[in-house]
């Protein structure tokens, strides 16, 4: 049998003097759509950046498909596992200088592609990154993500700062990317968009995490 996405083995996080997370047990499935849920500050966010190594757990181990997440290289972890942020944070300079950030050397024609599996017109590479609307430069980020060709992208609320229109269309995205065999864990606060998008759940509260 294949193990887990991710499995997390009585992983304990202390964070400011505040324990995040508690002897945390479980296994996220290695297909489609999984959603963390819970309360503001019950520690979805945290969670989501062990699995992406941004955190280090203060005890327990944190596996990404078996293997110990702190035996990786954390650099080219990072690549197989990306991570989309709450807020667009586009860098100074073209959409293609921001591709090119996370893949030095990428031809043009791997760029382009790129922003189109992202939703985004390939005529974008030119367009100065500050100047894209919130919906454009969150797809952009997720471009940045895809162009490293990870099997994993990782989602903290990637929505919360978008219009209904701009949401409808990374939600879409994200279906086509796991229909295309992409992992998606999506951090998420809202019920509605869970009950359209997840096809795991698991809720996250008080430090614990529980299948939902």
């Amino acid at each position: 049998m294949s193990p887990p996405l991710f499995a997390l083995e009585r992983v304990t996080l202390d964070l400011g003097g505040r324990r995040i997370l508690d002897d945390v047990s479980a296994e996220l499935p290695d297909d489609g759509i999984t959603c963390l849920v819970g309360p503001s500050g019950s520690g979805k966010s945290t969670l989501l950046r062990l699995l992406n190594r941004l955190e280090v757990p203060t005890s327990g181990v944190v596996r990404y498909r078996g293997r110990d997440v702190a035996s990786l290289d954390p650099l080219q972890h990072r690549r197989q596992v990306g991570m989309v942020f709450q807020r667009p944070t586009p860098f100074p300079g073209t959409v293609r200088d921001n591709l090119l950030v996370a893949r030095p050397g990428a031809a043009d024609d791997l760029l382009r592609a790129t922003l189109e599996r992202a939703a985004l017109p390939a005529s974008f590479l030119d367009r100065v990154a500050d100047d894209l609307s919130g919906g454009e430069a969150q797809r952009m980020c997720v471009a940045r993500t895809l162009v490293t060709e990870p099997d994993v992208v990782l989602m903290d609320e990637p929505t919360s700062a978008l219009d209904p229109a701009a949401t409808a269309e990374l939600e879409a995205l994200a279906r086509q990317l796991a229909d295309d065999g992409v992992r998606i864990v999506w951090v998420s606060h809202d019920p509605e968009q869970v009950a359209r998008i997840a096809d795991h759940r698991f809720v996250v509260d008080a430090g614990r995490l529980r299948r939902g």
